[in-house]
């Protein structure tokens, strides 16, 4: 009685478990999954087996996230991922990629989306040796890692040659000179963010739109400095959906006139279509008082 028991359990383990583990993974967060590799080693099979349930590392917010990182790595499941998101991770430095590239075992191939939001302990050595590892990256995001400059956008063009997204939103120390390398080599981008680039000028911006005339998404929140030389341009932009000009309420208030022309010369641009172009400006006079801006909505 008791074999034919524990026969049975094994049918069990070895039939059911990986055929409900088929079922409930692709539901289960990441983190869940890996505590349920531990569980038992029908359920890490079961798991592991599964690719689509490893081409997410997500490492978010997680203490010492570096070692992590390199644990994971070291794993067969993790060889074709997809994103790696280290947002506000904790104690990911320069170092930790560094060890991933001098390894030599390493290549994220299919790697298509790297989030570093807010890793302040990265300078511009770890954004070369990161962007390194993943050639075929396309969205790349580096907020607010204000230490950067523009030696890391030059790795970032040489490693990788496919980005379609790109995030610099915080990085005050990114020149024209960074942002005239991203225009350059990214003439198919679609999405750009430079929140509080405040070094940029009117050059880097009108470099950006004559040569990234695929742009879908352009935020520009908190950048006062722009004046309508670079402004005017926004009409080459025949595929934008969304315009992010809040926080250039100063220079609105100062340049009255010459906002409202603006806003006329983009109308009147036959390359772009308004009916779908969402201005987001957050200056209530404007919309109070011209009424061209309310056709932008």
């Amino acid at each position: 009685m008791a074999a034919a028991a524990a026969a049975a359990d094994e049918a069990w383990c070895r039939e059911t478990v990986p055929r409900v583990m088929e079922l409930v993974s692709p539901r289960l967060p990441q983190r869940d999954a890996c505590a349920l590799l531990s569980v038992s080693p029908w359920c890490h099979r079961a798991l592991a087996a599964n690719p689509k349930l490893w081409e997410v590392l997500d490492l978010h917010e997680t203490k010492k996230a570096g070692e992590r990182l390199i644990s994971a790595l070291s794993l067969a499941r993790y060889r074709h991922l997809k994103v790696v998101n280290l947002e506000f991770a904790q104690d990911i430095e320069d170092r930790h990629f560094l060890h991933l590239k001098e390894t030599g075992a390493i290549l994220l191939e299919e790697l298509e989306l790297l989030n570093l939001n807010a890793c302040q302990k990265i300078s511009d050595k770890g954004i070369g040796a990161a962007t390194s590892l993943c050639p075929n990256l396309q969205a790349l995001s580096i907020y607010w890692i204000v230490g950067l400059t523009d030696a890391s956008i030059e790795h970032i063009v040489k490693n990788c040659k496919q980005i379609i997204d790109l995030n610099l939103s915080g990085c005050k120390n990114i020149s024209d000179r960074g942002i005239q390398l991203v225009a350059d080599n990214y003439q198919g981008l679609q999405k750009l963010d430079i929140t509080r680039c405040i070094k940029l000028t009117d050059d880097a911006l009108q470099k950006v739109l004559e040569k990234c005339s695929a742009l879908e998404s352009l935020n520009m929140y908190a950048l006062s400095s722009f004046t309508d030389k670079a402004y005017t341009k926004i009409g080459y932009l025949a595929n934008l959906t969304f315009l992010d000009l809040c926080g250039a309420q100063q220079y609105i208030k100062m340049r009255k006139f010459d906002i409202s022309q603006f806003i006329l010369v983009i109308q009147e641009q036959t390359l772009l279509s308004l009916n779908k172009l969402r201005i987001e400006v957050a200056v209530f006079y404007l919309w109070n008082h011209y009424s061209q801006v309310r056709t932008c909505y």
